[in-house]
Parts: structure tokens; sequence; C-alpha cells
């Protein structure tokens, strides 16, 4: 394992798709296990720890958006998802479900790859402030986790990197770019869904929220007490 960069499972009932990401994936130094079905890649998500998933949407049996749905709070491990051209709402109810990416086929499997090597690079920052406390709520990134009122609310990698930003950076405006720059997303709409995910999570009342707020015409802010 030391010598490959990371361990990526590929989940596609093609075989010409699987076998042509796998072969070109493992040409950039990558060491990739593949699955035919959703069942396939539970199966082996069950022994395997792996750094990052590639998971077609549309297969036989269970899809990718009911995988991901089962399986993304257990498993913590990054989602980029093969979607069908044109199916915006399939690649929002996966963004809503804790996916971390998308990319519509037909790809380029080097655009496959950048998109892989930036999930995994920003994965691997590590900024200064990874716990903060105030009142009944706290956010920890290290466990990534959010505990409020005693309950302990699972985040994935894409709210973890926004949260990281924002807890180094408290009353900072981040307009929807700068937070699609950093999570890998140039649509608005599918930053607004992470946002309104998160504020699930951290607000008692997601519909007035006290600390991730958005300020109307400019973008998100989180204010720590």
């Amino acid at each position: 394992m030391e010598n490959f960069k990371a361990h990526i499972l590929v989940v596609d009932d093609d075989d010409g798709i699987r076998n042509l990401v796998k072969e070109y994936l493992n040409q950039h130094e990558f060491l990739v296990t593949t699955a035919n079905s959703a069942e396939d890649a539970f199966d082996k998500v069950k022994i395997i720890k792996f750094d990052l998933i590639v998971l077609d949407i549309m297969m036989p049996g269970k899809s990718g958006l009911e995988f991901t749905k089962e399986n993304k709070n257990q498993i913590n491990t990054p989602i980029i998802l093969l979607t069908a051209k044109g199916e915006a709402s399939e690649r929002v109810e996966g963004l809503e479900l804790g996916a971390d990416d998308y990319l519509p086929k037909p790809f380029e499997p080097k655009e496959l790859v950048l998109r892989i090597k930036n999930i995994l690079n920003k994965t691997n920052i590590n900024n200064t402030k990874k716990i903060i406390e105030f009142k009944n709520l706290k956010i920890d990134l290290n466990k990534m986790f959010i505990y409020r009122n005693n309950k302990n609310l699972k985040i994935n990698n894409t709210e973890k990197k926004i949260l990281e930003k924002m807890i180094n950076s408290p009353g900072k405006i981040f307009k929807r770019h700068e937070i699609g720059k950093f999570i890998n997303l140039e649509k608005e709409r599918s930053i607004d869904v992470i946002i309104t995910r998160l504020r699930k999570k951290i607000e008692e009342n997601p519909k007035s929220p006290k600390y991730l707020q958005t300020i109307r015409g400019e973008g998100y802010v989180l204010w720590i007490e």
C-alpha cells in the first residue's frame, strides 16, 4: 500500500467503465478495487477502509443514492457520484445525502483523476482550530461530529471542509463561489443544499439560524459566541 497514493473503490455495473477507470487510476498510482453493484460494494466496505469511492447512481438492484443514504455516515469515506447527463435532481439528492462531488457521464478519465486528487488533498488539510464549544453545541472536526443537546450528529468530508474554513475565520462572510472553490463545486444550488444540511445539524431552529447565517446578497457567515 505504501507505493500507492490512495485506495479507491470503483462501483459500476458497466464492465467497460469499471475496467477503464481502474486502468487509468492505476496509471496514476492509485490502488483500485472494483464492485459491480451497490450490494457488492457494501460487502467490500465492511472489510476494507477505502480512501474514496467512485459510485455510479444508476445500477440494477440498489442505486448509488441508496448506497450513499445507507452507508455514508457509517463509512465516513468521500464519495464521487457518476450521474447521467442532465439529471440535476439526482445530483442534488446525492449531495443532500452526503456525497462529496459528482461527475456526469460521459466523462474524461483525466477529469475524474483531478477531482479525486482535489478531494483527497482537501481531506488531508489540517487547520489550527478543530473543536469549538458554545452553550449546547460542540463541533469536533477531529471526530467529525456535531454534539447538540446530547445528540451526536455525524458530518461528512464536505461539511467538514466548510466548517474548517468558517471556524478559523469566525464572522467572515464567505461568498458562494469561495465555498465552491474549496469544496470543488460550481453550482450555487448545490452549495445552498449543503449549507441547509449543516444548519439542520447545528441550529435549534434551522429556519431561523443563530450561528450559521445567510447574509443576503453576500453569502454565509458563522457567528461564534
